[in-house]
């Protein structure tokens, strides 16, 4: 049974812990530690075009803070899942403990899984919403 009180608080709780997972492996990881050429260049590595490195790290920025500020939370939890599938894909080979060399499958794993829920849940509390709803109206009524 679902708690209507306690739910939105859920929501929250786990939107703004993605969206700041997000941003660390963006903003942290891959720009600060990894840095961006380091960044294209693993992806690369990987076989993977540059530009696909680039759309990652935009994509984990922009879709962080979208998280954290509750903006498209649905469609923004559905639109990283490739990335963190891409992230499953990389680490496969590498066993299951993410303290392993290279890191492990089961945090990806587990991340998709909580933006899968989080799509499942929407929004939760203090969200901005849909900040271009009001705008699609307002044309709409022309």
């Amino acid at each position: 049974m679902i708690d209507a009180k306690t739910a939105p608080y859920a929501a929250l709780l786990l939107r703004v812990a993605l969206g700041i997972m997000f941003l660390a492996h963006s903003l942290y990881l891959k720009v600060m530690v990894f840095t961006v050429p380091g960044t294209v260049g693993f992806f690369e590595s990987l076989g993977l075009p540059a530009a696909a490195a680039y759309l990652t790290i935009a994509a984990e920025i922009l879709g962080g803070i979208a998280l954290i500020l509750g903006v498209q939370t649905r469609l923004i939890a559905v639109a990283l899942l490739p990335v963190l599938l891409g992230a499953t894909w990389v680490h496969a080979g590498n066993g299951w403990v993410f303290s392993a060399e290279g890191g492990g499958w089961e945090y990806p794993v587990f991340l998709a899984v909580a933006a899968a829920v989080q799509a499942l849940l929407g929004d939760g509390a203090h969200a901005v919403k849909q900040p271009f709803s009001a705008l699609g109206k307002a044309a709409a009524a022309r």
